[in-house]
């Protein structure tokens, strides 16, 4: 059987020739892909560190899972995907809210590792009937708006936990991870988060120095004294151990509030699927639904023993295209240094000492642009807004979820924010469709078009606005 672990020597083993790339089942030297799956560790590090920080998750299982989820990963595509496995900012959102209402770190493994079995079934029935079924469960406008829902729910996030424990470091952590983002270029644009973190550290150890103690929210209601960076838990952990494991446990409550997140998966897995066929010249599309279920697998495993879910990361997609390395051993070897990192305490309490402030800056960020995901995903689909038919459930499903805004169902029961959102836009959509007159399930523009756009055949005295 091939499970996609042989690989032939690309050329001298160095680097590529020009215009030439080193494809999934070739390899450069081994020291060279060594350094490479090293690389491919610092390029995954700033989302896999700050994702379960933020669900409360130990970040220390979360890299070793990772790894996990990687090696899985490539088995299940026999090394025809290079990707690699990183845990999922997509459900920052719904661990927020599963915790706001009561719920534990095993209330959140327990209901994502429901999202991870619809997404392994999801992949089956992909692999069985092709991905024509996506887009029609899941058409363009309802995956944007559910992507979009999903990211500024977070918003009050930001605004009330992180932000106001330090917002001058917040203010500045910002400002250099956009500077970062937009400014850098290569491999530095592609970690410009982990960039930021590093950032953040240094501005919150110099601002202890120099102004002391802040008098600040910590995460509570209350304002106290404390350092902005306190790495006491660092000198107290251990070099070598193993992360904290825990069971799930089952709420019908945050499993509804969860199970949106799948949509979000789907087009992460379908997009990045197709990016890299397109890199490397392969066509794929017979691989989507085994990646799919591959990344429900790997995330199912991860949660069943307390680690956040897994999802196919765009970092390492742009460092191959930077590189032009497609070899899946690279991403072996950095699966094999994730797990390095799992076992190491010491290097799990640097991550959960990040400051609050710092969190705060990125955040700020990094929510908005999972939001703006969704509205990439209708500009990339051509998703015509002035179709009532595409606007209407997509502008009720979104202030529903970025609103917050419930529905009681009964006395302990009420669907609200993501959750509702969600079911909103998808039954909505397809009701409408169902009722809908035939003129208005067109693809024309069905609105005014004076409103969004001008008609560039006139002349330009005649176009609305142009000065007389």
């Amino acid at each position: 059987m091939n499970l996609g672990v042989r690989w032939t020597l690309h050329g001298d083993g160095r680097t590529p020739a020009p215009g030439a790339v080193v494809r999934p089942d070739e390899r450069l030297s081994w020291p060279r892909t060594a350094g490479l799956g090293a690389q491919h560790v610092v390029a995954m590090f700033g989302a896999s560190f700050v994702a379960p920080v933020l669900m409360g998750l130990d970040p220390n299982l979360a890299i070793m899972m990772s790894g996990v989820a990687t090696m899985i990963f490539l088995l299940a595509t026999r090394g025809k995907v290079p990707s690699y496995l990183g845990c999922s900012l997509s459900f920052v959102g719904v661990a927020a809210a599963i915790r706001a209402s009561g719920g534990t770190s095993a209330t959140v493994t327990g209901a994502v590792l429901v999202v991870g079995l619809a997404l392994f079934l999801a992949g089956l029935a992909v692999r069985r009937f092709g991905a024509r079924i996506i887009h029609a469960a899941m058409p363009p406008v309802v995956t944007g708006a559910v992507v979009m829902l999903i990211g500024f729910n977070l918003a009050p996030v930001t605004a009330s936990t992180y932000w106001p424990q330090d917002q001058w470091t917040a203010l500045l952590v910002m400002l250099f991870t956009g500077l970062a983002v937009v400014c850098l270029r290569g491999f530095w644009s592609r970690i410009a988060i982990f960039l930021g973190l590093i950032f953040g550290y240094g501005i919150s150890w110099v601002f202890d120095l120099a102004f002391g103690k802040i008098h600040s929210p910590m995460g509570g209601p209350e304002a106290v004294d404390h350092w902005r960076l306190d790495l006491s838990g660092v000198a107290k952990a251990d070099w070598i151990g193993l992360p904290s494991f825990h069971a799930p446990g089952f709420e019908w409550s945050a499993i509804l509030v969860a199970l949106p997140v799948v949509i979000a998966l789907i087009a992460e897995n379908a997009g990045h699927v197709k990016a890299v066929g397109e890199m490397t010249g392969d066509a794929l599309d017979d691989k989507l639904g085994t990646a799919i279920a591959a990344d429900g697998a790997a995330s199912m495993l991860s949660t069943a023993v307390g680690g956040p879910p897994n999802t196919t990361y765009s970092e390492n997609i742009g460092v191959m295209a930077a590189t032009r390395v497609y070899s899946t051993a690279a991403y072996w070897a950095a699966a094999g240094f994730a797990l390095l990192f799992g076992l190491c305490p010491k290097f799990g309490a640097v991550v959960a000492a990040i400051p609050g402030g710092v969190l705060g800056g990125i955040t700020v960020i990094l929510y908005g642009m999972i939001g703006l995901l969704g509205a990439q995903i209708w500009i990339n689909a051509k998703v015509d807004l002035r179709n009532p038919l595409n606007l209407v459930p997509a502008a009720a499903g979104i202030i529903i979820g970025v609103g917050g805004v419930s529905l009681k169902i009964t006395d302990t029961f009420e669907l609200g924010g993501i959750a509702l959102g969600t079911i909103v836009v998808i039954t909505g959509y397809h009701a409408l469709r169902a009722f809908a007159p035939a003129h208005l399930k067109a693809a024309e523009p069905l609105l005014d078009s004076g409103t969004s756009s001008y008609d560039d055949a006139a002349p330009e005295a005649d176009r609305p606005g142009a000065k007389a």
